[in-house]
């Protein structure tokens, strides 16, 4: 068989796993003139990437076979050449294969040695990089693809791929073995409440409950650590706002995409090299006000926009959403009272407007079989000095709570019926 007719009838949609996982950085061992196929694959390389043609896979292979003296090698060493050639200069090279598959959410990548995690704890990838030079220009190209510099003088990047992955790059001294890269996975299709009742992040008997909480109008955070499935179910609640009310986002990564008729998105934008033309969650949540939102959802409070999005849920736009990094539901008041300090908001005026902006707060963690919703608490006045403090309407292993009664008045005085795990709890009433 031909070269090129071999060519053609191999699947080039990042090359198969299997190339992938022969091809190696260094020499191929025991192979006739490996150093010399290095060689080749560094040259054709080079050439591409001064003359900005595009890489096809066609054009790679008959590059390949230009370079003096392939003649002599056979079509087997071509393409895995070929191969790598392709993976050095288009897309995320030989990391594509684990982005694509549905089941990963995390790739990182430690100097040369690559780790996933496919939501049971991270675990050592065969994935074959090449050398620290290779990943660094890996690191770059991602990086540059997305507008972002990544060099010497701005080792590090925050960028998001074009398939929606969140990329963030360090590179050396400030990486001390590094380069580092960590690609957080976007999943195309959202997922259902059906979904995560499925997959068992969230109780059956929970479910009616979010909804409720969703018909109602109640604003609501979604707190947890990271990587706890925050974004993913703050975006499976929206999916529950009727069809005729309007959802503007506010994001500082464009990560929601809820499965909604009418939803809008704002993304904010770092400074370019010159450091001009930045624009803030700040600014993005006062522009939002002016869009008539029905929802107005930040997707991850973390700054003084928390001071807007309080002040805007306090002017009639309630229903709206948020996440929050927090390690508990007792830290939430905390978090919030520092950065409500960022924007300028004296603690007794930030605990007032949490109180009057905000009724429930839904905790997601993380565990070793995966994302589970671990409680949904009520925000409450304490003390004389009337502090927030949370109360938990339902925990996961124990059921309702002291704050059953008081989410259920919630929804009863906005007209939603309380769902049976509230009422088996005494919090229905009359």
């Amino acid at each position: 068989m031909s070269t090129q007719s071999f060519v053609s009838s191999v699947p080039w949609s990042g090359a198969t796993a299997s190339a992938r996982l022969v091809r190696s950085g260094a020499a191929y061992p025991g192979r006739p003139g490996g150093s010399e196929s290095v060689e080749v694959a560094e040259r054709v390389r080079r050439r591409f990437a001064a003359d900005g043609v595009e890489a096809t896979p066609a054009a790679v292979v008959s590059a390949v076979r230009a370079e003096p003296g392939a003649a002599v090698l056979g079509d087997t060493t071509v393409l895995r050449l070929a191969d790598r050639v392709h993976d050095q200069l288009v897309g995320a090279g030989p990391l594509a294969p684990l982005l694509a598959d549905p089941e990963v959410t995390d790739v990182l990548v430690n100097g040369v040695q690559v780790w996933v995690d496919r939501g049971a704890g991270l675990r050592r990838a065969p994935v074959t990089l090449g050398g620290p030079d290779d990943v660094r220009r890996l690191a770059q190209r991602l990086a540059a693809a997305c507008g972002r510099r990544l060099d010497d003088g701005q080792p590090y990047a925050d960028a998001r791929l074009a398939d929606g992955t969140r990329l963030h790059a360090v590179l050396p001294p400030v990486a001390t073995s590094g380069p580092y890269l960590s690609l957080r996975t976007f999943r195309q299709r959202p997922f259902s409440l059906g979904d995560l009742v499925e997959h068992g992040t969230v109780p059956a008997a929970l479910a009616p409950l979010l909804a409720a909480v969703v018909a109602a109008r109640l604003a609501y955070l979604v707190t947890g650590g990271t990587g706890s499935g925050k974004t993913t179910l703050l975006g499976t609640l929206l999916g529950l706002v009727p069809p005729t009310e309007r959802i503007v986002l506010v994001e500082d990564a464009a990560e929601l995409r809820p499965v909604h008729p009418h939803v809008v998105a704002l993304q904010a934008r770092t400074a370019n090299v010159e450091g001009a033309g930045a624009v803030g969650l700040t600014d993005l949540v006062r522009q939002a006000l002016r869009m008539r939102p029905d929802r107005l959802v930040v997707g991850e409070c973390r700054g003084a926009e928390i001071v807007d999005l309080l002040g805007a849920l306090n002017t009639g736009h309630d229903g709206g959403a948020g996440t929050l990094h927090a390690n508990a539901p007792a830290d939430v008041p905390a978090r919030l009272e520092a950065l409500g300090m960022l924007g300028g908001l004296p603690r007794a005026a930030l605990h007032a407007q949490v109180l009057a902006a905000l009724q429930v707060v839904l905790q997601v963690r993380r565990t070793d079989k995966g994302r589970v919703l671990e409680s949904v608490g009520v925000l409450r006045p304490a003390g004389e000095q009337r502090l927030v403090t949370v109360v938990p309407a339902w925990q996961l292993g124990r059921g309702p709570g002291p704050g059953a009664e008081t989410l259920a008045r919630y929804l009863a005085d906005r007209g939603v019926a309380v769902p049976p795990i509230l009422r088996a709890a005494g919090g229905a009433r009359s």
